[in-house]
Order: structure tokens, then C-alpha cells, then sequence
């Protein structure tokens, strides 16, 4: 195997791309909370925690991936595990060694925050906020009988998912010591909403290989799951407007979301014709066009 194609397995393992949103993600929280781009000590405590962030993206990526092997040799025997690409031993360790980088980037985030008067006070809820992202991520991935098997539970395993994407905002936030600012919560539960969507999308996307599972699409049928991925992208609209409505972002900035909104009306017709891959993918256009409008918004 050549070093290229080698990286490459690795990059598809961890899902790099994605797990760079993270980190994206984790700055947007910051400037959001700050009103401004971090600076000094802040700065410091932020791209840490965008570190943190990425590396527990990528862990779980690959977990994801080491706990499915078996059924991706039948289904995508062209991932980098079932096709022989990358041993499941060095996976298992790098995505161990990935884990613990995670945590060594909180705790020095925390160390810098002690340095600051007051600092580790107001820290402090990042802790609360990365541990919840553990017990999600072992109770949604772990099958044991201590776990509650989020993964297999529908609907639940769906917004422990959403949660955890939403909470990466407040991760960023919280490293600035702001976790509870107005504009960062509304952008914590709209992307919660537009996750969720899009999951029960995914599950209905990817019905065939799921075999063993129980996903919302299996419990109530995909008709009824594609009608209630729909009310919540209506709720994502009205979570959308609503921060321009309290006067939590300028009402003038409106127009800067409206290629979001729009976006949004283009995955009923999707959902319509049982194009769902398409629709997930649009639903997901919709997020990024949404996020850039409120980081322009939070810019100018």
C-alpha cells in the first residue's frame, strides 16, 4: 500500500473532514459569545478547545467504524477496516491515543483558565459540558448492559446525536467563559434541530444496511418518519427567525439567513419524491448556509 492511499484510509477512518467542523464549530462558539475573535489567554483556551474537540470527533468516528466492522465487511467492504486498509489493532489504539489527546487539551485549557482571575470558575462548566459528551458518546456506541444502547432506541439515539453536535457551540462558548449567552443558545438549539432532521433522514437513507438496529424508520414506518423529519425542519424555521425576533440578532441581518431558510423549502419536494439522500444532503446545505449567515452577522 502506498503512504498516500494509507493516509487516506486514515482520513476516511476518522471522517478528518467532518471532525474539522468541529473545530470550526468550537471558534464560531467563542466569537459568538465574545462578539468578537478571542484574543490573549482566550485564544489559547479556545484553540484548545477546538483541538479537544476534533480529536473526540475523530475517536468517535472511528469507534463507530471498530464496533461496525462485521456488518461493513457486507455493506461497505470498501471502508478502510473490512477492506484490510487499516488493522483493527492500530485503530483501536490510535483512536485510544486520540481520546486521551482530547482530554490532555481540556485539562490544559483548564490550567490556562487558572491563571485568570476568577478563571477556572467560569471554566468550569466546559468539564460538564465534554463529560456529557463521553456519556453520550459510550451509552449511543456501547451495547453492554450497563449502556442504554442509545444507538438501537430510535428517536433518542437520534437527538443524543443531535445534542452532541449542538453542544460543540457551547464548548466554544463556555471556553470564553460564556456558555449561557443569548445568541450562543440560539444557535445551540437550532443546530440540534437541523441535526435531528437530518438523522432521521440518514436512518431512513440507510435502512437496508441497518439490520440488527431499531431506528425511528423501522418503529413507525419511513412515511411517518419522513412527515415528522419535516414538522422538525418547520420548527428549525421558526427557531431560525425566532433570535431576530427578540432582538438577539440584528433584525436587519435577516437577509443574510434567507438562503438558509430557502434551502430548507427545497427538501419537502425530497422527502416527497423518497429521495433521501438527497434530502439529507440539502438539509445539511441548509445548516452550513444558515451557520455562515449568523457568523457574518456576528462579523459586521
Amino acid at each position: 500500500m502506498s503512504v498516500r492511499s494509507s493516509v487516506g484510509s486514515w482520513f476516511t477512518l476518522f471522517r478528518f473532514g467532518n471532525s474539522l467542523t468541529g473545530l470550526i464549530g468550537v471558534i464560531f462558539g467563542s466569537l459568538l459569545a465574545l462578539d468578537q475573535i478571542p484574543r490573549g489567554d482566550l485564544a489559547s483556551i479556545t484553540i484548545l478547545h477546538g483541538l479537544s474537540v476534533w480529536a473526540f470527533m475523530c475517536s468517535w468516528n472511528a469507534l463507530n467504524d471498530i464496533l461496525d466492522v462485521e456488518i461493513d465487511k457486507l455493506n461497505q467492504p470498501n471502508r478502510p477496516l473490512p477492506s484490510g486498509d487499516i488493522s483493527l489493532n492500530n485503530a483501536k489504539f490510535l483512536t485510544a491515543i486520540l481520546m486521551c489527546f482530547s482530554l490532555f487539551c481540556l485539562v490544559y485549557a483548564g490550567y490556562i483558565s487558572s491563571s485568570i482571575e476568577d478563571g477556572f470558575e467560569n471554566w468550569a462548566p466546559s468539564i460538564l459540558i465534554w463529560l456529557l459528551a463521553i456519556f453520550l458518546l459510550t451509552n449511543y456506541e456501547s451495547s453492554s448492559n450497563y449502556s442504554l444502547k442509545l444507538k438501537d432506541r430510535g428517536l433518542p439515539g437520534n437527538f443524543a446525536i443531535s445534542l452532541s453536535v449542538g453542544m460543540v457551540i457551547l464548548f466554544g462558548a463556555a471556553g470564553v467563559f460564556e456558555p449561557t449567552e443569548p445568541r450562543v443558545l440560539s444557535l445551540f438549539f437550532i443546530g440540534i434541530s437541523y441535526n435531528l432532521a437530518r438523522e432521521i433522514v440518514k436512518d431512513i437513507e440507510d435502512m437496508e444496511g441497518d439490520e440488527g438496529r431499531n431506528t425511528l424508520a423501522m418503529r413507525i414506518g419511513v412515511e411517518k418518519a419522513r412527515v415528522l423529519a419535516w414538522m422538525i425542519l418547520l420548527l428549525t424555521m421558526v427557531s431560525i427567525l425566532a433570535p431576530f425576533a427578540l432582538e438577539i440578532f440584528p433584525a436587519s441581518h435577516l437577509l443574510l439567513i434567507i438562503p438558509g431558510l430557502m434551502t430548507i423549502f427545497l427538501v419537502k419536494r425530497k422527502l416527497a419524491y423518497a429521495e433521501d439522500r438527497n434530502a439529507q444532503k440539502l438539509i445539511k446545505k441548509s445548516l452550513q448556509l444558515t451557520l455562515l449567515g449568523f457568523i457574518v452577522s456576528s462579523l459586521i
